[in-house]
């Protein structure tokens, strides 16, 4: 016989155990399933917009991460081969900063242990091999060697690669490879990450500790060439497209390159919602990826929490989380792509636009902070 629970979260990453913390005083009876062991660990270097700290602060684990976490309290935009350039300072836009840097293995782990020391059940090694949707929604999931079901009013998808399958994806392949390494320079970061575009794509170097974290978007070609390349090799390559403001690149560790993609996901069935990777993945530029999915989790979490009178998980339910998210969901995808489109080239008249722009937005405090405040808050900041 199958097992129930009011809601069920496919996924324990981030988004997942998020959405789980969110929920910890709501009295729902929740199952959290995560394929993977626990203490997992990924490298990656994740940025995180102020108002993405104010979230975990009420989930409560922004204390275990703030000793590790990197404050960026000014971002500096330029071009490559190009005129035009802008500096946005947390200080301008009346924020103590603009964002933190830590690694996506530290974040998952902090909100992992968060989650399990609650009351939800949280499951670790359940491998999800398919979801139903239907009145109730129905997880069908291979746990401890056993095949297991679990019936739920809703089914919370938080599991990119789960909802991989899923019907209504639209996805659009950048055929661009972003390479992610920790690298050490001879000047000090002074708590400014950079974001570069080139013609192959933007190149960010973002405060972490006392060395960067590198976010380098290239051709898949150039990408593999750049991890197999030797260190000082690559150090060389990494000076040459980024210029000197940091002075000489002394040491390069953790290179691993991802391919890019933007995924958009349709609504997946009655009494299933996805939210973070799974809705929908964005282009590194400008890191909006996951403050975009916890703001899923945050949004979803309160009208868990408003609407408990409704019939949790109805079509009439879903499309009113929908109605909440569509702004904010459509603004970053939105605004994500066409940086890409705009920027990954090298076409004369649009350096020249773009030279322009960056230049006037230097130049109109209040766009500047209209701008900050979109990428802090999101659409409906």
């Amino acid at each position: 016989m199958p097992e129930s629970a009011d809601i069920a979260i496919v996924g324990g990453g981030p988004v997942g155990s998020a959405l789980a913390l969110a929920l910890r005083d709501s009295g729902l009876r929740i199952v959290l399933l995560e394929a993977r062991a626990a203490g997992t660990g990924d490298a990656r270097p994740l940025a995180l917009s102020y108002g993405s700290r104010l979230i975990l602060e009420r989930l409560g684990v922004w204390a275990a991460l703030a000793p590790t976490a990197t404050p960026i309290r000014t971002i500096h935009v330029s071009q490559r081969g190009g005129f035009g350039r802008v500096s946005l300072a947390a200080a301008e836009a009346g924020f103590p900063e603009l964002g933190y840097v830590v690694d996506y293995g530290s974040l998952a782990q902090a909100l992992a242990q968060a989650a399990a020391a609650t009351t939800l059940q949280c499951r670790t090694g359940a491998r999800v091999s398919a979801w139903h949707g239907g009145d109730p929604a129905r997880v069908d999931y291979e746990w401890s060697g056993e095949p297991h079901t679990l019936d739920a009013a809703l089914v919370a998808v938080a599991d990119g690669g789960a909802a991989d399958n899923a019907p209504g994806i639209e996805s659009v392949d950048y055929h661009q490879c972003a390479v992610t390494a920790h690298v050490v320079s001879e000047h000090p970061h002074n708590n400014i990450a950079y974001e570069r575009f080139t013609p192959q794509g933007p190149l960010a170097l973002l405060p972490d500790g006392d060395a960067w974290a590198l976010v380098w978007t290239t051709t898949p070609e150039r990408a593999a060439q750049l991890c197999a390349a030797d260190p000082a090799t690559f150090l060389l390559e990494l000076r040459g497209e980024f210029g000197g403001r940091a002075g000489a690149f002394t040491e390069v560790t953790g290179r691993a390159s991802y391919p890019l993609r933007r995924r958009r996901a349709s609504p997946a069935a009655d009494r299933i919602v996805l939210i973070g990777n799974a809705a929908q993945t964005l282009h590194p530029v400008a890191g909006q990826g996951f403050n975009l999915g916890l703001r899923d989790v945050w949004e979803l979490g309160e009208h868990i929490m408003l609407r408990r009178g409704a019939a949790l998980g109805s079509r009439a339910w879903l499309d009113g989380y929908l109605a909440r998210r569509k702004v904010d969901r459509r603004g970053g995808i939105g605004f994500t792509h066409a940086l890409v489109q705009l920027f990954s080239n090298d076409l004369l008249p649009l350096r020249l636009a773009r030279g322009t722009g960056l230049a006037l937005l230097g130049c109109l405090p209040p766009l500047k902070n209209f701008l900050i405040r979109r990428m802090t808050f999101g659409a409906r900041g």
